[in-house]
């Protein structure tokens, strides 16, 4: 059957028309969750980051913030989003470098001496590369990666002057190889635990010691369940906000410039209250009769230098040294 060029027409207009009619990308919902405390830091930035997000979007893009892993573990809620859930969360890097091994080096030991120089860091082209690569290769998108939890300090039952005092301590870390070597390098024995199991493991004697950073000690009242925190700031929680890259590339283009700045903008929010806050959070600790000590960082530094080596972070380590100009 023959079409005449005026009814070809008709049906193409028709057919634009309709496209027209429809919109591009639909609305889109991200679920955000996180295994800390609603006051914590990341919870707060958190929640500026939806009220600025659905601003700046009209309301195309819209987020629900989930505190104290009502979406479950932080691997649970990566895992979900690697499923193609419209969900995200707030992770330390080191648990992406099983996809793109070099994002270990955010979590690396005695890296960063200051927030500002892990944010130069993350803002890096070096570093946002490593970003696509991990879209590739793991379905997470990385919005901002300069969402600062603070530095990690040991939590123990007894005092803790040198590495030599950790051996034979089971010691919850975070179940990523760098954190792993990290505390073995350190002398303890690293126990990879959930987040909110970490409590009651203290409490009941199946874990020895943790590690963690002052707000999280706090708004997980960790202090009724040790005695000691000896502030090694032995890693500097840099963490990053990911989310579902299925979920991602429903958002238009136009939008997602938007999140993403706002995702760096909300890191910054976050990361000044979690530098404000820590000092009270210790302050706190040690009015509850927990033992807050200073110690000579001198050989837990040695201790932990060969882990580079061990985990084939030392090009990593060079870039970021580059980049900061050091």
């Amino acid at each position: 059957m023959k079409m005449t060029s005026g009814a070809l027409g008709l049906c193409v207009a028709a057919a634009l028309s309709l496209g027209l009619a429809l919109p591009s990308h639909a609305e889109v919902t991200l679920k955000i969750g996180t295994v800390l405390a609603p006051e914590d830091p990341m919870g707060q930035g958190l929640e500026k980051f939806k009220t600025d997000v659905e601003t700046a979007t009209s309301g195309a893009v819209k987020i629900e913030v989930f505190h104290s892993s009502q979406l479950g573990d932080t691997t649970e809620m990566i895992d979900q989003a690697r499923a193609g859930a419209s969900v995200g969360t707030i992770t330390d890097v080191a648990r992406l470098s099983s996809f793109v091994p070099s994002l270990a080096i955010m979590s690396a030991p005695f890296l960063f001496d200051t927030y500002d120089q892990a944010d130069t860091f993350s803002l890096s082209q070096e570093y946002l590369g490593w970003g696509d690569e991990l879209k590739e290769k793991s379905g997470l998108v990385m919005l901002a990666s300069n969402w600062y939890q603070g530095p990690r300090h040991l939590l123990t039952q007894k005092p803790i002057a040198a590495p030599a005092d950790l051996a034979g301590i089971r010691m919850r870390t975070i179940g990523a190889p760098i954190w792993i070597e990290t505390i073995k390098a350190m002398g303890a024995e690293p126990t990879p635990m959930a987040w909110g199991e970490v409590y009651s493991a203290l409490q009941l004697g199946a874990l020895d010691a943790a590690e963690a950073q002052p707000t999280a000690i706090t708004g997980a009242k960790l202090f009724e369940v040790v005695k000691n925190v000896t502030k090694t700031g032995h890693i500097q929680l840099v963490t990053a906000l990911v989310v579902s890259a299925e979920a991602w590339d429903k958002i238009a283009p136009e939008n997602q410039k938007l999140v993403r700045d706002l995702a760096v903008d909300s890191g910054r929010y976050a990361s000044d209250l979690t530098i404000k806050l820590g000092a009270e959070s210790l302050d706190k600790v040690a009015a509850s009769g927990v033992a807050v000590s200073d110690v000579d960082l001198a050989p837990f530094k040695d201790a932990v230098k060969g882990v580079y080596a061990t985990l084939n972070l030392e090009n990593e380590a060079r870039i970021v040294d580059q980049v900061l100009g050091r």
